[in-house]
């Protein structure tokens, strides 16, 4: 029973040996998510947050247009642009709203 049991403490202890000596696993690389995201990355992970839902063509151009800065969306109504101009040119009057809402409906 002493053989035996001094067999295993032997071989617990090899083992224990082997294994301290036996060279280390390179260690994982971080998650990403402890990394700063740059701002190209900070980017990219919020246009595809906007264009979710999509699929396929649709999603890569959205995203593009998203990415070179332009909006993701339909380009406004004249209906919408009129009404946005004529909120920025409240409180003008008379020709001074007219030249000003003129303006902003061309540009």
């Amino acid at each position: 029973m002493k053989q035996v049991l001094a067999a295993l403490v032997l071989a617990a202890a090899g083992s224990a040996f082997a294994a301290a000596s036996a060279p280390a696993a390179p260690a994982a690389p971080a998650p990403a998510a402890s990394k700063a995201l740059t701002p190209q990355q900070q980017k990219m992970g919020d246009c595809a947050t906007a264009n979710k839902g999509k699929k396929g063509d649709d999603y890569k151009n959205g995203v593009k247009a998203c990415m070179n800065g332009g909006a993701a969306s339909a380009p406004m109504t004249s209906k919408e642009k009129l009404a946005a101009c004529a909120k920025a040119n409240k409180g003008k009057k008379g020709d001074d709203y007219k030249n000003g809402v003129s303006a902003c409906m061309k540009g």
